[in-house]
């Protein structure tokens, strides 16, 4: 049997606590190490016990789960997966904590109180799974300044130039936004149109924190709004984002169909989407994410003539999404995460 993830389990409650454990330790790969009752705590105990991922609850006591993110991220960096509840705070801090490291989080409002967290069994054990397999090089990027852009290589004579870039990603996917909106400058000649798999009423705030440090106006799409060069629109988490052409101009076009995608919003009805609207002058990017969602999508891109990237693995927070692309055939150019702002506005 191969080795088992070690959890450390950070949480104020008792009861969550052990109703974590025994989710968590129903599965053969996964064994808890130990158990915190508050930042403090939590703190001294990845110290003392060097676990693989750490669950850690928001809200606690002495230390909350912020402050000792930012200590455990600084001391001793390990994989955080954050336990958050939907409320307009609870979001915002959800967004705060992936930027000081933590690399994905569990929405536990979703289920009607601590009574029902065994529904979230699953979704939990799955993502400590692919956290637990993250090499401890790729737990905090390198930090690219906005506006440091380095040469860039413009297309060749006989490529057109995009006029829409979509972008899709999952787990790391907030910190790998963060390295490339702020870096795309104010009058961009492209719309960018961005799924990122999140429960919904969180990518609002995602929205909202990438506008605060972008130059380009960024924000949540809605239904019927035109799509413009020089704008980011991010699909809303539950409902699929396609384009439609119609006469005053290209529109956002927001269901449920296909209800039997995996994700929704999902990357490949997007960028099937951007394909067949935008053809050879359509730019598909798939960034960090467990899974395959954006195969279809970027061959898609690719068939109606337009070009893709995928991030390289030495980058990606997890290697799933990009990987399967790659290995598809569909990808143009594998690019670091450092480098894909530079690759954007080369083709735009």
């Amino acid at each position: 049997m191969s080795r088992r993830i070690r959890v450390l389990i950070v949480d104020d409650s008792t009861f969550v606590r052990q109703a974590l454990s025994r989710m968590l330790g129903a599965d053969p790969e996964i064994v808890v190490a130990g158990q915190a009752a508050d930042g403090r705590e939590a703190v001294d105990k990845v110290h003392e016990l060097d676990p693989d991922v750490v669950t850690m609850d928001v809200q606690m006591p002495r230390m909350g789960g912020l402050e000792a993110l930012g200590r455990i991220m600084a001391e001793h960096p390990v994989p955080v997966l954050l336990l958050s509840s939907l409320t307009r705070e609870g979001a915002d801090v959800t967004l705060k904590g992936l930027e000081l490291g933590a690399l994905d989080f569990v929405d536990k409002s979703r289920v009607q109180g601590a009574m029902n967290l065994l529904q979230l069994g699953e979704e939990l054990r799955a993502k400590v799974k692919a956290l637990g397999s993250i090499p401890a090089s790729r737990l905090r990027a390198a930090p690219v300044a906005p506006g440091a852009l380095g040469r860039l290589e413009r297309p060749a004579a006989t490529e057109q130039r995009a006029d829409l870039v979509v972008i899709g990603t999952s787990t790391g996917g907030p910190a790998a936004l963060q390295a490339i909106v702020p870096r795309l400058p104010e009058g961009l000649l492209s719309a960018v149109l961005i799924v990122q798999h999140m429960p919904p009423g969180f990518t609002r705030s995602l929205a909202e924190r990438l506008a605060g440090m972008s130059a380009l106006p960024v924000r949540e799409a809605e239904e019927g709004e035109p799509v413009v060069p020089g704008q980011v629109l991010i699909a809303p988490a539950g409902l699929h984002m396609k384009l439609r052409r119609r006469a005053a101009g290209l529109r956002v076009w927001l269901d449920e169909e296909p209800r039997s995608a995996l994700h929704r919003p999902a990357v490949d009805v997007l960028m099937a989407s951007a394909a067949r609207i935008s053809g050879p002058r359509c730019l598909g990017v798939l960034l960090t994410g467990m899974g395959s969602d954006g195969v279809a999508g970027l061959h898609a891109i690719r068939e109606a003539g337009g070009r893709t990237l995928a991030e390289s693995e030495e980058t990606c927070v997890i290697y799933g999404m990009p990987k399967a692309a790659i290995e598809a055939g569909v990808v143009d150019r594998a690019v670091p995460l450092h480098r894909m702002a530079d690759e954007i506005l080369a083709a735009v």
